[in-house]
């Protein structure tokens, strides 16, 4: 599991409780059943009319990906195309075979299969990057739209806290359309009792900015950065089987894949 994503959305939680409590006031102030309900029930369907029902559907399969600690040990990977590669180059291509359903990678194991019934490398290297590009194609619908239910959540606070006020003012008027001047009231009661309603209404964007800035864009972001780390892993993995394909001596395999690698993470498989 990857605790990060709970000690963040904790933390966050955590800071904004402090804040109240140590401003004088009180949790129980915060908390409006209409208001999550028109932020997180708007951002929710304006969603889904901007996506298919069955790719929002999906976003609860994406979302274990954000608690889901995955360690891409560039140095393994390395280490098993080049091993794979000294047996291609020994024994030929087609030794690899017998190795397959040892491979727990299935993109890994898919390419090598490829590899071995596949004889041209230009159409071996179509098919490894249409598989990738796939991947990428996956991964960056998922990302989209946490990103743009970031964007729905504060304009529907701001929604609902508009709303609010309009109900409020009218209601301060006497909900019928008279003049304020005709209506017998305590001044000073309606005066707090408008002051209160504004806090409320304004709880609506106290929510939207919230789940924007601490839950959908964060979310949208982490699953960006491990996207970027899987497909990292996975172009090590094309160009590794492009090279086994074309048996290219495997230290110059290495020192190819390394490439890949980025300098800080270079220093430590070295």
């Amino acid at each position: 599991m990857d605790f990060g994503t709970a000690i963040g959305l904790l933390a966050g939680l955590g800071i904004i409780g402090v804040g109240v409590w140590r401003g004088g006031g009180d949790l129980y102030w915060f908390f409006s059943f209409n208001s999550i309900m028109i932020v997180l029930g708007g951002t929710i369907a304006a969603t889904l009319v901007n996506y298919p029902l069955k790719n929002v559907l999906g976003l609860f399969k994406v979302l274990k990906n954000v608690f889901t600690d995955e360690d891409y040990s560039y140095q393994d990977w390395i280490d098993e195309l080049v091993e794979k590669a000294e047996k291609a180059r020994k024994s030929g291509i087609m030794s690899l075979e017998a190795d397959l359903d040892k491979i727990s990678n299935k993109f890994l194991r898919n390419g090598i299969e490829l590899a071995i019934n596949e004889r041209d490398a230009g159409r071996l290297r179509t098919y490894l990057n249409l598989e990738l590009n796939n991947i990428v194609r996956r991964h960056s619908n998922g990302q989209e739209i946490f990103f743009y239910m970031g964007a729905y959540a504060p304009a529907f606070g701001m929604l609902g806290t508009v709303m609010g006020l309009i109900i409020m003012m009218n209601n301060f008027s006497g909900g019928s359309g008279s003049p304020v001047d005709t209506i017998e009231f305590d001044v000073a009661k309606k005066f707090a009792e408008l002051l209160s309603g504004m806090g409320l209404a304004l709880i609506t964007t106290f929510y939207g900015v919230l789940l924007s800035n601490l839950v959908f864009l964060p979310i949208g972001g982490k699953l960006k950065r491990k996207s970027e780390e899987e497909l990292m892993l996975k172009n090590i993995i094309v160009e590794g089987i492009i090279s086994i394909h074309a048996k290219e001596h495997p230290l110059l395999i290495r020192e190819k894949l390394m490439t890949f690698v980025p300098q800080s993470k270079r220093q430590e498989i070295k």
